[in-house]
């Protein structure tokens, strides 16, 4: 079993979102195989707390404006570090860096297919602000490497 077109369709509107509020590391995962509960995993970073909840408002905009669906559950959106959105079809995940670096959610269903994005999702990836390690996983500011001064190369 794979994912069906609504949940693809949910994905690409929900990942455009987070792509339109500059998320970065935009990622989704076909767990259709191995989770009876959803079809899909949507994975988005945001730098800071504010940006994580400017992120999840603006994904249950659009999916709300476009498709007229709403989460049957949402959680996290207090602290801003983790905000969980479900649409029953999908899941959605907008991780402050630190968090998504620490519970590794790319690392755990890395061996699912992942699904097609729009071409702002797919972009992400390739952010300034997007940290990420080889694998793709988002590093914490202190794993990330440190600038040298003033930008000048160590000729010693």
């Amino acid at each position: 079993m794979t994912a069906t077109e609504h949940s693809q369709e949910l994905i690409n509107v929900a990942a455009q979102a987070a792509a339109d509020k500059l998320a970065h590391n935009i990622v989704a995962f076909d767990v259709s195989e191995v989770l009876s509960i959803t079809d899909a995993f949507l994975i988005a970073s945001a730098s800071n707390d504010r940006q994580v909840r400017s992120i999840a408002e603006e994904i249950e905009d659009q999916l709300r404006e476009k498709l007229d669906i709403k989460p049957v559950r949402r959680e996290g959106e207090r602290e801003g570090r983790w905000v969980l959105l479900d649409y029953l079809d999908i899941v959605v995940h907008v991780q402050h860096s630190e968090e998504r670096s620490f519970y590794s959610l790319d690392r755990l269903w890395k061996d699912c297919p992942e699904l097609p994005l729009p071409e702002d999702a797919v972009a992400s990836r390739n952010r300034p602000d997007a940290h990420a390690d080889a694998a793709g996983n988002a590093l914490a500011p202190a794993e990330q490497a440190p600038a040298d001064d003033f930008g000048a190369e160590d000729y010693s």
